[in-house]
């Protein structure tokens, strides 16, 4: 895998890309829990292409993204301003509004260098902390996290369709 900043060549097309893959991923990790229907609604809505060519555009936003060999899109990362809770957001915080890897690209050392290059795209940023919100039942990311130097700061609900799930929110400074 090769990391890179996304939008610095074609900014439409990795757009695309990015809608492409955030389905995917989060259709592999959340089928199990979410109607059909809802899942749906909300990949329309919160994975299209514009949602991402509004971060791609954001300067306040920073996306990277994971490529295979031949240049296909097999995960990304998105650093934002934080919507997270009042009470878990410190001043100098980014949030990691996003990090997906495909099924097939993990367990190959490309989430961690992934988040390596989040890290340093938020000291970049001049952030102090980089938060995120994970859901209260993926242990498999909460592991992830953990093991890359977060701890849990705080709770969140998160609402698909009608059902409203809970998340942690975990926060990560700089020594």
């Amino acid at each position: 895998m090769t990391i890179r900043a996304a939008g610095a060549g074609d900014a439409d097309a990795d757009a695309d890309a990015l809608a492409l893959v955030g389905g995917a991923t989060f259709l592999e990790s959340y089928a199990w829990m979410i109607p059909a229907a809802d899942l749906l609604a909300h990949v329309a809505a919160r994975h299209g292409a514009e949602v991402y060519a509004a971060w791609l555009a954001d300067a306040g936003s920073r996306v990277f993204v994971a490529t295979a060999p031949l240049g296909a899109v097999m995960g990304y990362a998105v650093l934002t301003a934080p919507d997270l809770p009042a009470d878990c957001v410190l001043d100098g915080d980014v949030e990691l509004r996003r990090i997906y890897l495909l099924g097939i690209a993990q367990g190959q050392g490309s989430g961690a260098a992934l988040m390596a290059a989040v890290l340093e795209g938020a000291r970049d940023m001049g952030a102090a902390r980089v938060t995120l919100g994970v859901h209260g039942g993926n242990a498999r990311a909460i592991g992830f996290y953990g093991r890359m130097g977060f701890a849990p700061i705080g709770r969140r609900t998160f609402t698909v369709g009608g059902q409203v799930y809970d998340d942690l929110v975990m926060g990560r400074g700089f020594e």
